[in-house]
């Protein structure tokens, strides 16, 4: 049956958008393999990078945050499991964060490799996921540290301010409001989002600190890790990702 259901949801698929995806397939099929960990603070570019190295090497992208919710919503046997664990306010363990990656790695989107973005967190967490890949026959090729003074990203996020109901993002230094605190569209007053705040930033740096410096530690004893210069603007660092990705 699910056989045939796919054959209709293909025909109904316009030739143009089979073709794009034919030929993003082929494209892809020449691309080396890459398994790659993004390790960052908030505000350090991993979501303006990730894209990009996504689509350059035909990578799946797995947000654990996303990757939870989806299996969660899918009913998968771990997604159940999960979901018992978050109802009663409890933590989802280690070993079922890394069943899911490992469910969600044997998707054909993922043939080419993965960027983990969010996970491992803790090094039990690396050593579980080394584990998984073992059993796979694949290994973490590099990881991306994006590596930024604590106060660069103090300026950076404390000079996010949000346009509510468009979403439209505007920063004090970077990409001021032609008024300052209005939105240049509707002339309506900007907001900065809680999470923004230089008390807030504080405490998840600390944290951040204090929890990935064994990780890297623990990758930077493998070889793995690459750091980056993530202060620097975008396109330079995305061509000291290439730099990294093609040695």
């Amino acid at each position: 049956m699910a056989g045939n259901s796919a054959a209709v949801a293909l025909e109904d698929v316009p030739s143009v958008d089979l073709m794009t995806e034919l030929l993003r397939r082929m494209k892809c099929s020449s691309k080396p393999d890459k398994r790659l960990i993004l390790i960052g603070p908030p505000g350090s570019g991993k979501g303006t990078q990730s894209p990009i190295i996504k689509d350059d090497y035909c990578l799946c992208h797995l947000a654990t945050g996303d990757m939870l919710r989806a299996a969660v919503a899918a009913k998968t046997p771990l997604g159940v499991k999960a979901k018992e664990a978050m109802d009663k306010g409890e933590l989802v363990s280690d070993d079922l964060v890394v069943g899911i990656i490992d469910e969600v790695m044997k998707k054909p989107s993922c043939q080419k490799g993965f960027i983990l973005d969010g996970f491992p967190r803790t090094v039990v967490q690396a050593q579980k996921l080394d584990e998984v890949l073992e059993k796979q026959g694949v290994k973490v090729d590099k990881v991306l540290n994006f590596a930024i003074d604590d106060a660069i990203l103090e300026e950076r996020i404390t000079g996010r301010w949000i346009h509510p109901s468009s979403g439209r993002s505007y920063h004090t230094k970077f990409a001021p409001p032609k008024t300052p605190g209005v939105d240049d569209v509707t002339g309506e007053t900007l907001i900065q989002r809680k999470d923004d705040t230089a008390a807030v930033l504080k405490s998840r740096l600390e944290a951040f600190h204090k929890q990935t410096k064994p990780v890297i530690e623990y990758y930077g004893k493998k070889g793995l890790v690459a750091n980056l210069h993530a202060e620097k603007p975008p396109k330079e660092v995305t061509a000291e990702v290439q730099k990294v990705l093609s040695s």
